[in-house]
Parts: structure tokens; sequence; C-alpha cells
């Protein structure tokens, strides 16, 4: 059950936010266990954002939240990905990006919890 919340303060044509969703399913299952077919998305555009005081560039801010856990290996990967999806879809540099994770045995689908 992953969950990719991301936020970026540019405005994305609907072919870029395809192409990320496309992308970002392909990269989830770089954490064991994950897979598109249970990954949801949420792709928030011309986000009001400033990062070190300054909004002229490029920003993201990306939560990964997971079902269960996953190693620290895991997440470095997925960063990584992360890091070159937004940069080449987006523009975004390594350095104008937060990712943030939160793995959780707490999860409800479907009218009950796991």
């Amino acid at each position: 059950m992953p969950f990719i919340n991301s936020k970026v303060n540019v405005k994305t044509t609907a072919e870029q936010q395809r192409e990320l969703k496309e992308r970002l399913g392909k990269a989830i299952a770089t954490i064991p266990g994950k897979s598109e077919s249970w990954l949801m998305v949420n792709l928030e555009d011309e986000r009001k954002m400033y990062f070190r005081g300054d909004d002229s560039e490029p920003i993201a801010f990306i939560c990964v939240n997971i079902y269960g856990s996953a190693d620290e290996e895991a997440f470095e990967r997925m960063t990584e990905e992360l890091t070159q999806i937004y940069g080449e879809v987006l523009g975004v540099k390594p350095d104008h990006m937060y990712i943030k994770y939160a793995a959780s045995m707490d999860w409800g689908w479907n009218g009950s919890n796991f």
C-alpha cells in the first residue's frame, strides 16, 4: 500500500503528469514488496513554495508512505530514483527537493485495517 504525495511549485502539463505517474509506478518497485498495482499517487502542482527564501527555481517536496517497513538501502535507492525522475521531468535540482519516508503498520483499506 504505497502512497506517493508530491508538491511542486511549477505548473505541470498533462504529459508531465502522465510521465511522473508512470515512472513513479516503476520506481516504487525499488522498495521490496511494493508495486504499482497498489500505488496511489497525488501530484500537486503550482504550489506556493519557498526554499532558502526563494521561489524562482523548481522545488519539490515528496512524501513516500508505505504499509509495513523497508530497510535504509531501499529508501536510498528510492531517493536516487525520485531525484532522477523529478529532475528529468520537471527540472528540479537535487538540492531543491526534500523526500520524506513514513512506514506504518496502521493502514486501512476496503473497510478494514490490515
